[in-house]
């Protein structure tokens, strides 16, 4: 089963970066409790999000950033 894509590279390249940005200041301490838990939370969408590119929003609102839908 092959999800279908609907991020541009540079949108899933920007989402990665984020990812591992907000990771790294969730885990390196400058972001404390609670407000970590909901950081890390989005770093992990962020890079799901990036990696696979799939936004299951942008499905969901039917909106693709590809200039053509790759399946």
């Amino acid at each position: 089963m092959s999800i279908p894509q609907n991020e541009h590279p540079v949108d899933r390249a920007v989402r990665i970066v984020l990812g591992v940005v907000l990771g790294a200041l969730a885990l390196g301490g400058a972001v404390t409790a609670p407000l970590s838990y909901v950081v890390v939370l989005v770093a992990v969408i962020a890079l799901v999000t990036g990696i696979s590119g799939f936004c299951p929003l942008y499905s969901l609102f039917r909106v693709s950033t590809c200039s053509t839908a790759r399946r």
